[in-house]
């Protein structure tokens, strides 16, 4: 579990703002009862400790105007696609002030609004040359994971050995977002590379293991791997990260006749309408049009 020490924001605002390390400890307290993920601890937390050294306050102790000024000032910022920074400053003030007992507070924390991007996917002749391109067998074992199955990268840092089951050739993905377990198919090519490196590292605790035993490998570890790769392999396509890998198992399923319900439990979303968005980056053959009534008496002209 991370500590104000391994974040230098919190650390900062701990040190400079009377009453921030108190409100810290409730603030972890709280996330750990509502089961919010870590991540959101995180960034919730770096947010509000950016808040408080600003203005050298508790949130509690600013006046309207000053916390819609801030906000203001963070949506005009907001550089990032995803508008994340911003997003993360406005639910950790809502949050905030739900768990101080404030929901009358009259701030304005204004709707975010919804950004219709569509993702960046990898063709399939860039994922061999991806796949190929680093050195050591436990990355190139890494990035394929993801990949074959749809992984987040947290999943694939907390799988374990025994989560792979090559009896009834599925991975078992332990408590993904949304704290919900779901399996996935495993490849045979994939298990052919598993086994390699299962003999190779023999590893302990997690499928792939940390500098210490019993620490699982880090989602920034696994980041570098990407970009090496993706610097080894020529591959310049903008906005390529570790999710790019997930986009593009939903896609190339779909592609290849997958239907949408289906991929939709594989990636374990909550909604369909998330899952939806591939329909927009896949690529189908084009088809001649023809009358149902032609396919109900024969064979399609």
């Amino acid at each position: 579990m991370k500590t104000p020490k391994e974040n230098t924001v919190v650390q900062r605002a701990c040190v400079s703002v009377p009453g921030f390390a108190s409100v810290w400890k409730k603030f972890e307290d709280q996330v750990a009862l509502q089961s919010l993920s870590r991540s959101s601890l995180n960034n919730y937390g770096r947010k509000l400790a950016h808040l408080c050294l600003r203005f050298g306050a508790l949130p509690e102790q600013l006046s309207d105007e000053q916390i819609e000024g801030y906000l203001a000032e963070r949506s005009r910022n907001a550089i990032t696609p995803s508008l994340s920074d911003f997003k993360h400053s406005v639910y950790g003030l809502r949050f905030y002030f739900r768990f101080i007992g404030q929901k009358q507070r009259t701030v304005a924390l204004p709707s975010l609004r919804k950004e219709r991007r569509l993702p960046a996917v990898l063709g399939r002749g860039e994922c061999r040359r991806l796949f190929l391109a680093p050195e050591r067998l436990k990355h190139r074992v890494a990035l394929m994971l993801i990949y074959s199955g749809g992984l987040r990268a947290s999943e694939l840092c907390t799988l374990k050995p025994g989560d792979i089951d090559s009896e009834r050739m599925t991975i078992h993905i332990r408590m993904g977002k949304g704290k919900k377990d779901r399996y996935v198919p495993l490849s045979s090519y994939m298990l052919q590379g598993l086994r390699k490196y299962y003999l190779q590292e023999k590893p302990q605790v997690y499928l792939f293991n940390g500098k210490q035993i019993g620490e699982s490998y880090s989602v920034k570890g696994l980041q570098w791997i990407l970009r090496e790769a993706l610097k080894k392999a020529k591959i310049h396509k903008e906005g390529i990260c570790l999710h790019t890998l997930r986009h593009t198992y939903a896609t190339h399923l779909l592609e290849e006749g997958l239907d949408i319900i289906s991929i939709k439990e594989l990636l374990g979303h909550s909604r369909i309408e998330t899952t939806m968005m591939y329909l927009h980056v896949a690529h189908f053959e084009r088809r001649t049009a023809y009358s149902p009534l032609d396919t109900l008496y024969g064979k399609r002209p």
